[in-house]
C-alpha cells in the first residue's frame, strides 16, 4: 500500500511551486521577446531601413520556429527538458547581446533569429512540464503561463521603450539580457525538479502525422481560432510602432501604448473564474472575434494617445481571455499521446503568421499605407469567426480523446 502511493510521489509533492518556478523563469523569457521586438523595430527605424525591411526583419523571429516547432515538440518527449531549457535560454542571452556589441542591421537579423528560436523552444518545454497535472491543477497552471505572459508583455515593451528613449538604443539591449541571464541560473537550480517524460520503448510502427492532427474536427476548429487570434494578436504589435512613428509618437509613447494591451490581458485573465461560469471557451473565443474586428476598423482613424491606449486596452482584453480557453481546448481534444506535438503545431501556426504578416504588411504598406491592412485584420478575423460559427458543437460532440468532454472547463 505505502509504496503505491509513493509512486505518483515525486511527480506530485513538487508540481504546484516547480510549475511557479517555471512559470516566473518563462515570463524572462517572454519579456526579452517583447522587449526585444520593440527594440530591434525602433533600432532598425533609426538605421534608416524602410517599412518592408522591418518586416522582414519582424518575421525572422519567427522563421525558424515556424519551421521545427513540431519536430522540436517531439525532440523533447526524447530528450527530456533540461537542455532544451538551458539550450534556449543561452540562444535568447546571446541573441540579445548582440545587437549591444553591434548596432547593424545584420546584428539585428541574428538577434532576431535568436531570441525567437530560444523563446519557442524554452516555452514548448515550459508547458510540457507544467501540463503533466490533472484536472484543475493544469487549467489552473496554464493560468498561471498565461499570467506570466501577460506580466512579461507588460514589461518588456515598456523597458524598450523607455531605455530607448532615456539611454539609447544599445543600452536597451543591455537591460533585456539581464532576464535571460537569470533564467539560465533557475534553470540549473531547478534541474534536480524537472520530471523527465521520455520513453526509451520501441518506436511506434506508424509515423505520427499531421494530418491525423488536423482531421480531429474539435482540433481543427481550434487550431483555426487560435490562428487568427493570434495573427491579430501580432498584428497590433507589429502595426502599433509603424503608426506611432508614422503620427510622430514616441518610443516611450508606444512603448506605453502596447504595455496597456499587455495590462488588460492580465486583468482579464485574473478575472477569468469570475467569467467562465457564465460563458463557455467557445463563446469567449468568438466574442473576441468579434471585438477585435471592431477595434482594428476603429485604430487607424484616430491619433490621440489616450484613444489609442484605450483601443489597446479593449483588444488586450478580447484577446487575452482566449488563450488560456484555447490551450484548454486543444489539451482537451488532443490524443493523450501526442499533446506535446499539439502544442508544437499550434505554435508553427503561430510562428506562420509571423513569418507571413509582417513581410506582406511590410510591403502592401509601403505600397498602399497602413490604413488597409487595418481593415484587412479586421476583415480576416470576421471571416474566421464564421467559420467556427459551429465549433461549439463540435466541441461538445467530439468530446475528448480519452474521456468524455466538457463545454465550459472547471473554475479555476
Amino acid at each position: 500500500m505505502t509504496t503505491h502511493n509513493d509512486s505518483p510521489a515525486p511527480i506530485k509533492q513538487p508540481l504546484i511551486p516547480k510549475a511557479l518556478l517555471l512559470c516566473l523563469l518563462l515570463l524572462l523569457i517572454h519579456m526579452t521577446l517583447t522587449g526585444g521586438r520593440i527594440s530591434v523595430m525602433l533600432t532598425g527605424l533609426s538605421l534608416g531601413m524602410s517599412s518592408f525591411y522591418i518586416g522582414l526583419l519582424i518575421s525572422t523571429f519567427a522563421l525558424l520556429p515556424m519551421l521545427v516547432s513540431v519536430r522540436f515538440g517531439r525532440l523533447v518527449d526524447t530528450l527530456g527538458p533540461f537542455k532544451p531549457m538551458r539550450a534556449a535560454a543561452i540562444a535568447t542571452l546571446v541573441g540579445v547581446v548582440l545587437p549591444f556589441i553591434w548596432q547593424h542591421w545584420f546584428a539585428l537579423g541574428l538577434a532576431a533569429v535568436l531570441i525567437g528560436l530560444g523563446h519557442m523552444a524554452f516555452q514548448l518545454t515550459v508547458q510540457e512540464q507544467i501540463g503533466l497535472a490533472q484536472g484543475e491543477t493544469r487549467l489552473k497552471h496554464f493560468s498561471w503561463l498565461s499570467l506570466s505572459l501577460s506580466v512579461s508583455g507588460f514589461i518588456g515593451p515598456l523597458i524598450a521603450g523607455l531605455s530607448i528613449d532615456y539611454l539609447g538604443h544599445r543600452y536597451a539591449f543591455a537591460l533585456l539580457a539581464i532576464a535571460p541571464l537569470i533564467a539560465i541560473f533557475g534553470v540549473l537550480k531547478l534541474r534536480a525538479h524537472l520530471v523527465n517524460t521520455h520513453t526509451r520503448g520501441p518506436k511506434p510502427e506508424v509515423k505520427p502525422r499531421i494530418k491525423d492532427l488536423m482531421a480531429i474536427k474539435p482540433l481543427q476548429q481550434a487550431f483555426i481560432a487560435n490562428l487568427l487570434l493570434a495573427g491579430a494578436w501580432d498584428t497590433h504589435l507589429f502595426l502599433v510602432p509603424l503608426y506611432g512613428v508614422h503620427r510622430g509618437l514616441s518610443a516611450t509613447t508606444i512603448g506605453i501604448i502596447l504595455s496597456s494591451f499587455a495590462l488588460a490581458t492580465l486583468l482579464v485573465r485574473l478575472a477569468l473564474p469570475l467569467i467562465r461560469p457564465h460563458a463557455t471557451p467557445w463563446q469567449m473565443v468568438h466574442f473576441a472575434m468579434f471585438t477585435a474586428s471592431a477595434i482594428f476598423l476603429l485604430y487607424p482613424w484616430f491619433t490621440s494617445v489616450w484613444v489609442l491606449m484605450s483601443f489597446s486596452f479593449v483588444l488586450g482584453l478580447s484577446l487575452g481571455c482566449t488563450q488560456p480557453n484555447i490551450l484548454f481546448l486543444l489539451r482537451q481534444h488532443a490524443p493523450p499521446d501526442r499533446s506535446g506535438e499539439v502544442f508544437g503545431l499550434r505554435m508553427a501556426l503561430i510562428n506562420g503568421s509571423q513569418v507571413a504578416l509582417p513581410l506582406a504588411f511590410g510591403a502592401v504598406g509601403m505600397a498602399v499605407g497602413l490604413m488597409p491592412l487595418f481593415a484587412s485584420t479586421a476583415i480576416a478575423v470576421s471571416v474566421g469567426a464564421w467559420c467556427t460559427r459551429h465549433a461549439e458543437r463540435y466541441s461538445q460532440t467530439g468530446g475528448e480523446t480519452t474521456q468524455p468532454s466538457k463545454s465550459t472547463p472547471p473554475s479555476t
